[in-house]
């Protein structure tokens, strides 16, 4: 084949199951046949959650339901109205969206297209993510060499881990993140439709890039370089708005943009030059905004240690990546680095634990926090004297929250006399029966307990399955990738070297954030006034990515928000510990908080399961002391 010399603009309409169903529309209206691929990514851990748990209550229930274990919402709502204007485009579609039936979901693509008499479409499906495919032995015991995620992070995840299953405990799944040469094989095929199972978020963006440029490990020089940057370009936009505006710390900002605003948020577009260098940007007339901030804020969402992100087919390294605006909502990307990868898979895992339940009452007047808590603990007492009596064994766990009080800030809140609350009461325990005395004690407190009580959730809360998720890494050597093209046999797809020496470790030198200047007076400002921040889960794991609005800033973010800083910040919702990584490059700082989501966001009793909020709670409640002569003005900034 001939390979691109121009750029190659990749779309990305969909960050998660459920985003806007305007998405792909606007991407494909907006760009037309200017826009050579689409991507979606559907799949979180969570997702695969929900789907594997539904999978299990059918196959409980003997029930041989198709059609029902990848995402169908990706046929109904995206592919049935635009397959005909993509055709016509030339557009070429990659996604996760497979789900646990990837080629369940290549074939019901094949039916659709015969439907619309649609001719001359190639589809293809990636499998062998499923490691427990055609194992009688669903546990870990059936594994080899699998390991906690990950030892060779500088952050100690063998001793602040996720919970594994023990060693007989069954697994409900177990999914490998595969890497992108299965998909590059596909379209080399001619394949125009690619759907996954689950695969690296990033790989939706490195296979056609790999592809459309001919990169090759044994012959392409800087290989790894241009693997990373590829990588940093997936990252960028697989997350949707969350890179044009979306979950931005200046919200006002993207809220009043021109076109519309929220309303009518552009999706992410990426320019990606054969150098390696790319430029993100949105389409033209949609609300939101690119700017060096809101792509900083994305390339921190969901990482750990930023010299070590690690992919199935490179290690990325983004501490020395550099972001400047290049034109209007337009930002250039360059200075990510790769290395060889490890000979490991990150694995994402669902086993059961027992059950969950939650219940919700509105709570207004005076006293409105403490009534919720006392209503809470009133109903728990109740139902645990029910327990003694019935001979049942007490709760495994139980959280009281007060939505609206400032619950997340803990021994921070400053609303203890806010006159309205949501009063959230979540038990796990091992019985569902058990839970279902919590449903039916939690109405009457509206007539036997505080007064300004009134309905609130959906009605009477159920048990549900407590799926607890956790991430290990497992060798390479253990996991199959395969495709099917049309309606060729399936093919294997070897994997590329890896690094057996683990030099990996041997982290490569970068410039230090420099010291602070404290020759002159100090003042203190809240960190907002001189930081972005954004905040994402990885399991029991948060990450809390600050970075500098101006340069001048970050030598003292880093003397005031230290480790030490955030831990104690964050104690009464962080249990483990906490590691700060520098990013001199965008001029920023990582934050690892171990075992600090309570579980993770399947199994977590908290409100915020994921850690979404977090950045904001440190950057609205912590201070950073600078000099007197840098002092922001409020105003401009909040």
């Amino acid at each position: 084949m001939s390979f691109q010399n121009r750029p190659i603009r990749i779309g990305c309409y969909s960050a998660f199951w459920g985003d806007s169903t305007f998405a792909a529309d606007q991407l494909i209206e907006h760009e037309g046949n200017r826009l050579d691929y689409l991507v979606a990514d559907y799949l979180a851990e969570i997702t695969m959650g929900i789907l594997a748990a539904r999978r299990q209550r059918r196959m409980m229930s003997g029930k041989v339901d198709k059609g029902v274990d990848y995402i169908a919402e990706f046929l109904s709502r995206m592919l049935s109205k635009n397959l005909p204007q993509l055709v016509k485009n030339g557009t070429k579609v990659i996604t996760n969206a497979g789900g646990l039936d990837p080629i369940g979901c290549k074939e019901a693509i094949e039916a659709l297209l015969e439907k619309l008499n649609i001719k001359g479409v190639c589809v293809a499906a990636v499998v062998g993510d499923d490691v427990l495919a055609n194992k009688e032995d669903r546990t870990l015991a059936g594994f080899k060499d699998v390991h906690s995620f990950s030892t060779i992070s500088s952050v100690d995840h063998t001793k602040d881990s996720d919970r594994l299953p023990d060693k007989d405990e069954p697994i409900v799944s177990l999914n490998a993140y595969l890497g992108a040469d299965a998909i590059v094989a596909a379209l080399k095929e001619g394949a125009q439709i690619i759907v996954t199972g689950r695969v690296v978020d990033s790989a939706l963006v490195v296979a056609p890039l790999k592809y459309e440029y001919g990169w090759e490990e044994s012959e392409t020089t800087n290989y790894y370089d241009l693997m990373a940057s590829a990588s940093l370009a997936g990252h960028v936009i697989e997350c949707g708005c969350h890179a044009t505006g979306g979950n931005f710390t200046d919200w006002h900002l993207a809220a009043q943009s021109p076109f519309g605003g929220y309303a009518n948020m552009g999706y992410p577009i990426v320019e990606f030059d054969r150098s390696g260098s790319f430029v993100v940007t949105k389409p033209e007339k949609t609300g939101g905004l690119v700017t060096p901030a809101t792509v900083s804020e994305q390339i921190l969402y969901e990482i750990l240690d930023p010299s070590l992100y690690l992919l199935p087919d490179v290690i990325l390294d983004m501490r020395q990546v550099t972001l400047s605006q290049v034109g209007k909502n337009r930002v250039l990307v360059t200075g990510a680095k790769g290395r060889q990868p490890t000979p490991f898979l990150k694995c994402s895992g669902i086993f059961l634990d027992g059950w969950k339940i939650t219940g919700e009452m509105l709570i207004g007047g005076v006293d409105a926090k403490k009534k919720a808590h006392a209503v809470g603990q009133a109903i728990l007492k109740r139902v645990e004297s029910m327990y003694k009596k019935m001979g049942i064994p007490g709760f495994r766990d139980v959280n009281i929250e007060a939505l609206g009080g400032e619950s997340l800030f803990g021994p921070h809140s400053k609303t203890n006399d806010t006159r309205e609350v949501m009063m959230r009461l979540t038990a796990h325990h091992d019985d569902p029966k058990a839970l279902r005395l919590v449903a039916l004690e939690t109405i009457p407190s509206a007539t036997c307990m505080a007064p300004g009580i009134t309905g609130g959730g959906a009605g009477r809360p159920r048990p549900v399955p407590n799926m607890v998720h956790f991430p290990l890494l497992m060798p390479k050597t253990q996991v199959t990738t395969s495709y099917i093209v049309g309606n060729s046999a399936a093919k294997t797809v070897a994997w590329g070297s890896w690094d057996t020496n683990a030099t990996y470790s041997q982290l490569t030198p970068v410039p230090a954030i420099p010291e602070a200047d404290l020759t002159g007076p100090l003042v203190k400002t809240r960190l907002i006034n001189v930081a972005y921040g954004r905040s994402g889960d990885k399991g029991d794991v948060c990450n809390v990515g600050i970075i500098a609005r101006d340069p001048k800033y970050l030598p003292y973010i880093k003397r005031s928000i230290t480790e030490k800083a955030v831990a104690d910040y964050m104690k009464h919702l962080c249990k483990g510990t906490v590691t700060r990584f520098e990013l001199p490059g965008p001029n920023a700082m990582n934050f690892v908080l171990t075992h600090s989501l309570g579980g993770g966001g399947l199994s977590s009793l908290g409100v915020d399961r994921q850690g979404k909020t977090y950045a904001q709670l440190c950057l609205s409640g912590m201070d950073v002391e600078i000099p007197a002569s840098m002092a922001p003005s409020v105003e401009a900034k909040l």
